[in-house]
């Protein structure tokens, strides 16, 4: 009776075993991760590698593994995503996030919109006016050191009421050093215990600090020429209405987010206008027809001025496609399918700008500089190319964007107005070397400058 018992059995969980094992394949196959490029060293991973030229090794990867793949680097999985699906997910998907310490003040900052920044074009205009007059009436200079030498002032003196902490030229510099020292680290210290970094994490505390104290006098102040407020104010009631707080953390992002990008960008924009001479020309002719003839004459640009000179708009737009940052990161919070891959929580979710705009399914001809490409944007309504994504994408997009934007126009503006510029070297390739930020130049590149007559 049992030997028999045993023969029925038999069958039925061998069918049985059969379905688990068939029911586990098929969950394996549906929960597919994307190829994963490991490394060979314990939590390193393939860090080492991909510190080399981040950018190059991004390429390579694509190119080999596909639009989906995965990189394992310093304990963190990062999972890029090159095509349109995945792009859609990473700026649509409820399941990814950008990161929780961060969102906040940059969507609540980011309702500073272009309505609110065009009240500063004439402050704008005045300042850089200042700052020219400091360069004389001729001169030779590095184009970066020309570019700070203007924007970081300028700057300052907009987001802050002039001379608030500023009051001599030994505390200014010290604030810029420190500024740089934050900056340039920046790309580390967002990823790496700060007791690694004792220089960096040495100018942020002095930063904060030195904001935690102006605070209230920041909030106070009011233009005695006309009541007007300064560009943190207006940031930080939108900040207090909504959260009941002011964090120093908060004016750092916007100081961050209003210049850190804001000087190469100037940089880069200068070296292809002068190094395309047509396009040199066709914006000279457009700045002669709004303000008459170059001089060295003071001029006041407006926001209609503006809307006659959209080359110089095409011409920065066209400048950051080609000079987009390596990397913009999300955080995926539940699993999410991308193709036929499934992405796990916890994973990076990464897109790269820098390469999304060469690729030319999207941007034409993508390594060519055509300011004119932009014709096809709806700039009236801010409305940037489709896949351009210098500014991240979805609600949490650089906050510091339209201001950036506005002081760029009027910098290249009264630059080309007021003298005539000749670069002094061949346009630099940009480095590879890192992924957050505009790329800097990998070589000098030097401007001669005379005022007009």
């Amino acid at each position: 009776m049992m030997e028999q018992n045993t023969e029925l059995i038999s069958p039925t969980v061998i069918i049985a075993l059969g379905c688990v094992v068939l029911f586990l394949c098929l969950q394996r196959k549906n929960l597919r991760r994307p190829p994963c490029i490991k490394g060979w060293i314990p939590w390193i991973g393939a860090g080492l590698e991909l510190g080399k030229a981040p950018l190059e090794f991004i390429e390579k990867a694509r190119i080999k593994y596909g639009p989906v793949f995965t990189v394992f680097a310093m304990g963190n999985r990062m999972t890029f995503v090159t095509e349109e699906e995945g792009i859609n997910v990473f700026l649509k998907s409820k399941e990814v996030n950008f990161e929780l310490a961060v969102q906040t003040p940059v969507y609540r900052t980011g309702k500073m919109g272009t309505f609110n920044i065009h009240q500063f074009t004439g402050q704008l205009t005045e300042e850089l006016h200042e700052q020219l007059e400091n360069l004389g009436t001729q001169g030779t200079m590095e184009l970066t050191n020309f570019v700070r030498h203007l924007l970081y002032p300028v700057t300052v003196n907009i987001l802050f009421n002039k001379g608030l902490f500023l009051t001599h030229e030994r505390k200014m510099k010290e604030f810029y050093q420190h500024f740089q020292a934050y900056d340039e680290g920046f790309e580390y210290g967002s990823q790496m215990p700060e007791w690694l970094l004792r220089n960096w994490s040495k100018s942020k505390r002095w930063l904060l600090a030195l904001f935690e104290k102006s605070i209230p006098d920041i909030k106070a102040y009011r233009s005695a020429k006309d009541n007007s407020v300064t560009l943190m104010q207006a940031v930080l009631e939108i900040l207090e209405m909504e959260t009941n707080k002011l964090n120093p953390n908060y004016v750092l992002l916007m100081l961050w987010a209003s210049l850190s990008n804001t000087i190469p960008v100037a940089f880069w924009t200068l070296a292809f206008v002068l190094s395309h001479p047509d396009v040199h020309k066709t914006i000279m002719e457009g700045i002669s027809t709004v303000f008459g003839t170059a001089s060295k004459d003071k001029i006041k640009v407006t926001e209609k001025d503006l809307k006659k000179l959209l080359l110089i708009k095409w011409c920065i737009l066209e400048t950051i496609r080609l000079r987009a940052p390596g990397i913009i990161t999300r955080k995926v919070m539940k699993p999410i399918k991308i193709l036929n891959f499934t992405i796990p929580s916890g994973d990076l979710l990464m897109l790269s700008p820098f390469w999304l705009h060469r690729n030319p399914k999207y941007f034409p001809e993508p390594e060519l500089f055509k300011p004119e490409r932009w014709k096809k944007a709806n700039l009236e309504k801010h409305a940037f190319l489709d896949c351009f994504m210098a500014f991240g994408g979805g609600k949490f997009q650089c906050p510091g964007r339209w201001f950036a934007l506005l002081e760029i126009q009027i910098c290249i503006i009264l630059i080309l107005y007021k003298y005539d510029c000749t670069l002094l070297d061949p346009l630099p390739k940009q480095s590879y070397l890192h992924l957050v930020g505009v790329p800097q130049p990998d070589d000098q590149c030097r401007i001669e400058y005379k005022q007009r007559i």
